[in-house]
């Protein structure tokens, strides 16, 4: 960090007044100096703080791996105690792939065909994939204890390893199953008017889902699990694909798709409490309580950093560039470091006969160039 260049030219200032004035004029020549001191300091200290500021904030991709492997991909899930990141794989071949967390090495699949990815209850160590059917399996030894036909179409989900409970979110009905960790077995299902994709529990018996479609947050009951009320977000923005909490403040992040934008909302009342921009085509957000930051994760190629500095209080910290379509992340909550994972694609073949006007078809993946990207200081 350096200090202002021109710093001396406001005390050379101040000492040329005082040299032109008479000696009678040395309570105006005192005040003149003082001001001008005083202008010194308050930039000097702005500087600091500045600086400072912007050292905190130095995120940055320390590391990349491109591990291959076929079929589609969706979430990626950070075992934080097992040290270790799962990726569910869709397609012909699909398979639950698992990496070492700190090298990113292989370690095994589980071989249970497309998902959209998985989790694990450290105090168990059974883990749960949103295949169809789902599919519960021994996070040490990788094998399938068993399934559990969810009905609906299993996608997202969320771990509640206080309660061992596993809940899957679906957009078709039922939109929310909770399933006991220990058992594997179904304890309550939920229908809900909206196609949930991200949620996030309080820790204080309420979980929030996103609607993508309604442009709403869903708060649920999760010792009934029964639906509370909706907050309607709509006069913000919609189409919001992540959301994370800050639980001890109450505060909701949502990062929505419509005006890329992040949505912070009051979770006891709903009330919006402030937006910020993101990049376009958020799919996932985090928080990481320890630092106070929200992380949402875009596919054109950018994560955008919010810092929490009081419950009212949040401004846009950093946006990192990221490879494009790394667009789902994860928290490793041991180093605070961020995992997003994408792949390179071909150009996009010409739309199919009969195909909807407006949208292009889907490009093809190159083989072999899956990559995981880590996110740290």
């Amino acid at each position: 960090m350096s200090f202002p260049p021109d710093s001396h030219k406001l005390r050379e200032l101040a000492n040329g007044i005082a040299a032109r004035l008479f000696d009678s004029d040395a309570v105006v020549i005192h005040a003149l100096y003082t001001a001008a001191m005083r202008s010194l300091v308050i930039t000097t200290a702005a500087l600091v703080v500045a600086a400072f500021t912007s050292a905190q904030a130095q995120y940055k991709v320390i590391n990349t791996a491109k591990v291959g492997g076929d079929g589609g991909f969706d979430y990626v899930t950070a075992d934080s105690e097992g040290r270790r990141l799962y990726v569910g794989r869709s397609g012909a071949t699909g398979s639950l792939h698992v990496y070492n967390l700190d090298t990113l090495a292989p370690i095994g699949e589980v071989p249970l065909g497309s998902s959209h990815g998985a989790t694990v209850d450290p105090s168990n160590h059974h883990g749960f994939a949103t295949s169809k059917p789902v599919t519960m399996f021994d996070a040490e030894s990788l094998k399938i204890i068993k399934t559990i036909d969810t009905g609906g179409n299993p996608d997202g989900y969320l771990l509640d390893a206080a309660n061992h409970r596993f809940y899957v979110l679906s957009h078709s009905a039922p939109q929310i199953v909770a399933l006991d960790t220990t058992t594997g077995d179904i304890a309550g299902t939920l229908t809900l008017d909206g196609a949930p994709e991200q949620s996030a529990l309080d820790g204080h018996g309420k979980m929030f889902v996103d609607l993508e479609d309604k442009d709403a947050i869903a708060v649920v009951d999760v010792k009934t699990l029964k639906l509370i009320t909706t907050y309607d977000i709509k006069s913000a923005g919609g189409g919001c694909a992540g959301l994370a909490m800050d639980a001890k403040n109450g505060i909701l992040f949502a990062s929505c798709r419509d005006k890329n934008n992040m949505i912070i909302v009051n979770a006891a009342t709903g009330k919006i409490i402030t937006t910020l921009p993101t990049g376009q085509g958020s799919d996932g957000a985090v928080f990481n309580p320890a630092t106070m930051e929200a992380f949402s994760s875009q596919g054109d190629g950018t994560l955008t950093i919010v810092k929490e500095t009081s419950p009212t209080t949040f401004a846009v910290e950093q946006t990192v560039k990221t490879p494009v379509r790394a667009k789902t992340l994860t928290l490793d909550s041991k180093t605070g470091n961020i995992y997003l994972i994408t792949a390179e694609f071909g150009a996009a073949p010409a739309p199919a006969p009969g195909a909807p006007a407006g949208r292009p078809a889907r490009p093809p993946m190159i083989p072999g160039s899956f990559t995981i990207v880590v996110v740290g200081k």
